[in-house]
């Protein structure tokens, strides 16, 4: 079957692979019909994710046909048309109980690397390093799903591919933003951010009944199809001093809930943005923190600040002192999607969830590479490309 690899830093190619096959009693094949891009696969590209090797494959967020499944499948047939949560999880230990899916003692199958790196290994990841578990990724033509009755979840009719492959990773991440804030009718609510799960972060805070969503962020063609599409109350931080803009829509309090939905690239000006870069190319530090630090200087006293972009290890300048004296709590995971995506999947039905707008650019999957260079170039007003095989 043909797929999209990782052959070095910024470097991918569309080959042929070996077709996935039923391992355990309790996988499933899937076809793939829709395969997203993701920030979080740019930090794989550069490098800043270690633990890939040569010939992997990447993707993440996807959704498809059945058209195999093991002896101890229950809720899936071939022939249905599902959506698969981006993170692995088994479902039955107590982590999973929980409804902290990600944080699944099972999924991952190498979890030494990310013991030694966290103390403990989080769940599996399709196409997302050797770290999360060496998972061949969904751009590709067909991808083995395993835990198919836990982390695969029938679309309904009414919703289109096009629609229902954002339930796959970019809305259950939003949405989770937005429950780990405890966002609550009458909040205020910030988002650094305009990717596709800042957009639906912003979406899932205004459904929650928040009066007031303000989505950041840098590049004006991502705010104004936030506008157009979500609704909300948009930020230019080229243009305006965010810090002053959120005192003064917020009455000098700031916001109650700030999501921080960037992740370890985030750019930054002045002598703080170099020093971040500089630090980073060097591996003195994995991470540029320039939109968390902002959010927790920015949030109100008390508020609470979510971390939704990808971090891998560690940080320097990492305001603690504000975190403490503000009183701040502090909220972070990988997505729990299992939680979240029948919720979604049932919004989407009703017209209330609308994704496709996110897929800016659909193509080929031969045509990936050139697809990868238009996301993270964000050429030509690309939010997310989308990939059919």
């Amino acid at each position: 079957m043909r797929a999209v690899i990782w052959e070095g830093i910024n470097e991918l190619a569309v080959t042929d692979v070996p077709e996935p096959t039923i391992r355990n009693s309790d996988d499933m094949i899937v076809k793939v019909r829709r395969t997203a891009t993701c920030g979080s696969d740019l930090h794989l590209l550069g490098g800043y994710i270690p633990f890939l090797r040569k010939g992997d494959v990447l993707g993440h967020e996807f959704a498809g046909e059945v058209v195999a499944v093991g002896d101890q499948v229950r809720r899936h047939r071939v022939g249905d048309r599902v959506v698969v949560c981006s993170f692995i999880s088994c479902g039955r230990c107590w982590y999973c109980q929980q409804g902290l899916y990600s944080c699944c003692d099972n999924g991952n199958t190498n979890p030494a690397i990310t013991e030694a790196l966290w103390g403990f290994a989080p769940g599996g990841c399709f196409g997302y390093s050797h770290a999360l578990g060496g998972f061949a990724g969904s751009h590709a033509e067909y991808v083995r799903v395993p835990y198919a009755d836990v982390g695969a979840f029938t679309i309904p009719e009414d919703v289109s591919d096009d629609r229902a492959v954002f339930a796959s990773d970019a809305a259950p991440t939003g949405w989770m933003g937005a429950d780990l804030g405890g966002v609550r009718p009458g909040d205020v609510v910030a988002v650094w951010g305009a990717g596709a799960v800042g957009h639906m972060a912003a979406r899932a805070a205004m459904l929650r009944g928040a009066e007031q969503v303000i989505l950041i962020d840098r590049y004006e063609y991502r705010l104004e199809l936030a506008r157009r599409h979500v609704g909300c109350e948009t930020l230019n931080a080229e243009i305006v001093d965010v810090g002053e803009e959120l005192l003064d829509r917020t009455g000098g309090r700031g916001p109650d809930v700030c999501i921080e939905a960037v992740g370890m690239e985030a750019s930054t000006t002045g002598v703080q943005g170099v020093y971040d870069q500089v630090k980073q190319k060097l591996r003195l530090q994995t991470e540029r923190i320039g939109a968390l630090r902002e959010a927790i200087y920015q949030c109100r006293k008390g508020g609470t600040v979510v971390i939704l972009g990808v971090f891998a290890a560690v940080a320097d300048t990492f305001p603690l002192g504000a975190v403490m004296n503000k009183g701040l709590t502090i909220r972070a995971a990988q997505q729990h999607g299992q939680r979240y995506i029948p919720t979604l999947l049932d919004l989407m039905s009703r017209g209330e969830l609308v994704t496709e707008y996110l897929a800016t650019h659909t193509m080929p999957l031969e045509e990936a590479p050139a697809g990868y260079e238009i996301f993270k170039g964000k050429r030509d007003d690309c939010l997310r490309c989308v990939f059919v095989p």
